[in-house]
């Protein structure tokens, strides 16, 4: 006999809307962009590595419009797969609607029809995230990037109503599990149930376990697993995530060494272990120490020093980086080749 949980489980997605076969091709929902959308012009995201794109600040705290050109050129030139942008590594939770629009406007005037964009949308306020989400739409998003409702907590059938109503706006959405910053997590249940929504395409796992990828695919079945998007969101475990069968990363470290991460990635996807795991091996030390304070500010300090940005600033209530950590910053540049590249 099937278990309470198994019955609630395949009756949850009837109760969205769904239709519960197994085939990708079912995998449907009456969704439509809303209006002033991009719905012709929208690309689809990629398997490989995604950069989790910072947010340059002026020294009057004021979003630095032509840094951030100058971030987005530095990543079409490294090949950067994919761009997260507005994201927690953006800051973006501290910015107003008007400072959002005039990054998202920079980004789509920059990158739009060159790279797929995958704009953070998420917040704890439902009704803010459609705000978010409708903007992201007006001003041409690709995806949008939306993260568990955070601190409240909500239960598994919360959430699933939570993200399908975010997906039925029409912009693809790519879940974010990052239980160690929500205090929520997204079963694989859950998330397979979303991924029957048309407009549900993948997943960021930051949870750091590469288990969770096993147990997933399972869950997904083959077909629908082959056609949903499974990104690491946690570099120390990137290269693993990948070779395990995961479809690529989104990355704080692929801010410092883009094209380090892509070829990283891209061997792995290839099935080329042994190269994937030589071409990480510089960057282990990068993807440990980039946390050695919260992110983004190392990774703001190290932009900085590769002459990327002109200054490491984070908006309170973040902080510039703890002098303490510069020596661990640049052992760990230097280990990547990348601060003997900068001197040539």
């Amino acid at each position: 006999m099937k278990s309470q949980t198994s019955i609630l489980l395949s009756l949850l997605p009837l109760a969205f809307g769904f239709n519960t076969q197994s085939s990708s091709s079912v995998r449907t929902s009456k969704t439509s962009l809303n209006v002033g959308t991009n719905s012709n012009e929208m690309m689809p995201m990629r398997r490989g590595s995604t950069c989790a794109l910072i947010t340059p600040f002026t020294e009057d705290n004021k979003i630095d419009v032509p840094g951030l050109e100058k971030l987005i050129d530095f990543h079409l030139e490294a090949g950067t797969d994919n761009l997260c942008v507005l994201g927690t590594t953006a800051e973006a939770s501290v910015m107003s609607m008007d400072e959002r629009e005039l990054a998202l406007r920079t980004i789509v005037g920059r990158a739009k029809g060159k790279i797929p964009l995958l704009v953070g949308t998420g917040a704890i306020d439902p009704a803010q995230v459609k705000k978010y989400t409708q903007q992201a739409i007006d001003l041409g998003a690709d995806a949008s990037l939306v993260v568990s409702p955070y601190y409240v907590k909500p239960p598994q059938r919360g959430l699933i109503h939570h993200f399908t109503t975010m997906a039925d706006m029409g912009l693809p959405v790519v879940l974010y599990n990052v239980p160690g910053r929500t205090a929520v997590d997204l079963s694989d249940e859950t998330i397979a149930t979303l991924a029957q929504h048309d407009k549900i395409v993948g997943i960021k796992d930051a949870t750091g376990d590469i288990s969770r990828l096993t147990s997933l695919k399972k869950v997904l079945g083959e077909e629908v697993d082959r056609n949903f998007l499974k990104y690491s969101g946690d570099d120390g475990t990137t290269t693993d995530f990948v070779l395990e069968g995961g479809d690529g990363c989104i990355s704080v470290t692929a801010n410092i060494a883009p094209k380090a991460m892509r070829d990283m990635i891209h061997a792995a996807l290839n099935g080329n272990d042994q190269l994937a795991l030589e071409l990480n091996e510089p960057l282990n030390l990068l993807h440990n120490r980039l946390f050695v304070e919260s992110n983004p500010i190392p990774a703001k300090w190290a932009a900085h020093r590769m002459g990327l940005t002109d200054n490491a600033m984070c908006r309170p209530p973040l902080d510039a980086m703890d002098p303490q950590y510069i020596p661990l910053l640049e052992e760990a540049l230097a280990t990547a080749n990348i601060l003997a590249h900068l001197e040539r």
